[in-house]
């Protein structure tokens, strides 16, 4: 027999539980399907009362006209019979205010098995909507100590809207592999740190007394002055892995320290980077095995990353090694997200940001400008904050760091500035994405925070991407409960050969069938073949003959081809009319062709 449902309720720790105060607003299912979908393809929202706790009781709204909508025995009878169907044991318990059924499911069933049952209803074409019966906390803010403290996470200004994502994910049951310093013992981290590698082969770069091994600890990256250049002078350890580290998934409500974006995710150390930097070959050979590829003579990676941060890179083009390596982790389903810089300069010259198949973020101050360090350009994909501590040292971005100037000491917290910590808050949104709705693609994910990001609150020359990213906003859209996963999309598909050092060519799409003026963050899909895309200077070209440039000529650009998904602010052009790709080829030896482009709106 089963026990009563006042027995077997659980008590949920505030550990367990969002930090944000939650709602259980109810939303519309998706249309009824023929058959019953498989549980995984129900979003984790759907099954869980709190952020990796599954639900135990689910409101069910029928339509107006079904007998269950409106009879406590024909809602007894189809809760009965779903639960046959499911293999479960599902009780009406009794009818709500608005008229909507509340269902028992029990204290044993899994996040599969509530998605089972939620299948069921979803599949049933009486059935208007059905949700979990969500467990909400009288706190809106997590217990963290210095949680005041990161305006980068909650300010309405120029914070990234995290709290309101919490209600819905929190990043639980993905890994983020950090692929940089390595990671230093620290309190507020210690318990979402997984295994990782330290992939830094050179024994002068590295400083711990030997090559690559499973073990990832950070021994610091001081240099002397001159050790790492003529003129370079001194620097001491930097910690930089575990600041990064702890903006992803800092443990949170645990009265210590600071929150973490998505802190219910797992972080994997990978260490690249140790005295004076780290080589692309260290860095390759970790993108692959952090993503689940296979690096001889290191062992298979038992912590497979679907995001990848790199809070890192170098001058000049993205070469096609690091390329080829990235597009291997992103073709295995890891979302790539890099730094920008910090050279105040065009992303274009500065690698892995001017990388394909990546997110790559710029750095934004606590008025949601641009900050001055920041590169920029037409292949920066988002903005989200850096911090500027030259206006102030707590308008940079709070973390977990160490407080050794050399070897590792006691541990603790600081402030940094930089596009290596806007970073980290991409990718800890993209687990929060991945988390929510684990059948998203790399290049889903990036749509959805783009379409879902708001237009900066401060200036940008240059190009910001698609504004300052809006973590509740893209994490409501993925599962479903508000926001844009993808709007509607306008396609060109005719490819058109691009002239040696010759004449512009264009491609037109007729856009029809909307009303208004185009989106500020219009999307620009490009992808184009070209054996040296510096050569290459794109524009979009409004129905009212606006030109908007997506991507000027650089003659420090090698690399090969563009495609990638630029943005634009048209929302002063009509968005019906006859809208042009003009492409250009200025420099002679190297020639491409259009295969295809897209507007989204």
């Amino acid at each position: 027999m089963r026990t009563s449902p006042a027995l077997r309720r659980r008590l949920i720790s505030a550990a367990a539980v969002s930090a944000a105060l939650l709602t259980a607003a109810s939303t519309a299912s998706a249309a009824a399907q023929e058959t019953v979908s498989q549980g995984s393809t129900v979003p984790a929202a759907q099954t869980e009362a709190a952020p990796g706790t599954p639900a135990e009781r689910l409101i069910v709204g029928y339509k107006s006209g079904a007998a269950e909508a409106k009879s406590n025995p024909a809602a007894q009878a189809d809760a009965a019979a779903k639960g046959k169907e499911s293999g479960e044991d599902v009780d009406f318990q009794r009818r709500l205010g608005t008229g909507a059924a509340l269902v028992d499911l029990g204290d044993d069933l899994t996040k599969a098995d509530v998605a089972d049952v939620v299948a069921r209803y979803q599949a049933d074409p009486q059935v208007a909507y059905v949700v979990p019966d969500r467990l909400n906390k009288p706190k809106a803010d997590p217990n963290d100590t210095e949680y005041t403290k990161q305006w980068d996470l909650f300010e309405s200004t120029a914070g990234m809207n995290v709290p309101g994502a919490w209600a819905t994910s929190t990043g639980t049951g993905v890994t983020v592999a950090v692929i940089d310093t390595g990671y230093v013992a620290h309190t507020d981290l210690a318990a979402n740190i997984v295994g990782g590698y330290d992939f830094i082969a050179d024994t002068a770069v590295s400083v711990d007394g030997d090559g690559r091994d499973s073990n990832p600890a950070d021994p610091g990256d001081w240099y002397n002055a001159n050790d790492c250049g003529s003129g370079i002078p001194a620097s001491n350890s930097s910690w930089h892995g575990t600041h990064v580290a702890g903006t992803i998934a800092a443990v949170t409500n645990n009265n210590k320290g600071v929150a973490g974006i998505a802190y219910g995710a797992k972080i994997s150390p990978v260490r690249v980077l140790g005295k004076c930097g780290g080589y692309d070959s260290d860095i390759i050979d970790a993108i692959t095995w952090a993503s689940g590829g296979t690096v001889s003579g290191v062992p298979a990676n038992s912590n497979v990353a679907k995001v990848i941060n790199m809070s890192l890179g170098g001058d000049g083009a993205c070469t096609s090694a690091t390329q080829s390596a990235i597009t291997a982790a992103v073709n295995r389903g890891t979302t790539v997200v890099v730094a920008a810089g910090n050279e105040n300069d065009n992303v274009a010259n500065h690698s892995p940001g001017n990388c394909n198949n990546v997110i790559s973020v710029a750095a934004t101050n606590r008025s949601g400008a641009k900050a001055s360090y920041s590169n920029y350009g037409s292949l920066v994909d988002i903005s989200a904050p850096g911090g500027q501590t030259s206006t102030g040292t707590a308008n940079g971005i709070l973390s977990t760091l160490n407080s050794g100037t050399k070897t590792p000491s006691s541990e603790s917290y600081a402030y940094y500035q930089g596009t290596s910590m806007a970073t980290p808050h991409i990718a800890g949104l993209v687990a929060l994405v991945k988390s929510a709705n684990s059948s998203l693609t790399p290049a889903q994910i990036e749509t959805a925070i783009k379409n879902n990001a708001r237009a900066l609150p401060g200036s940008c020359s240059g190009g910001c991407g698609a504004g300052l990213a809006d973590a509740a906003k893209t994490v409501q859209a993925v599962s479903g409960s508000g926001g844009s996963t993808g709007g509607t999309t306008f396609s060109n598909t005719t490819a058109v050969s691009i002239p040696d050092n010759g004449s512009a060519i264009e491609s037109s799409i007729a856009v029809s069938g909307r009303t208004g003026n185009a989106p500020s963050a219009l999307q620009v899909g490009v992808d184009i073949t070209h054996t040296y895309r510096g050569d290459l200077v794109i524009d979009l070209v409004a129905p009212d003959g606006t030109a908007y440039r997506l991507k000027s000529a650089s003659a420090s650009d090698s690399a090969d081809n563009v495609n990638t998904t630029y943005s634009v602010d048209a929302s002063n052009e009509t968005a019906n009319g006859t809208w042009k790709l003009r492409i250009q080829d200025t420099a002679a030896q190297d020639t491409g062709k259009l295969n295809s482009w897209k507007l989204t709106f």
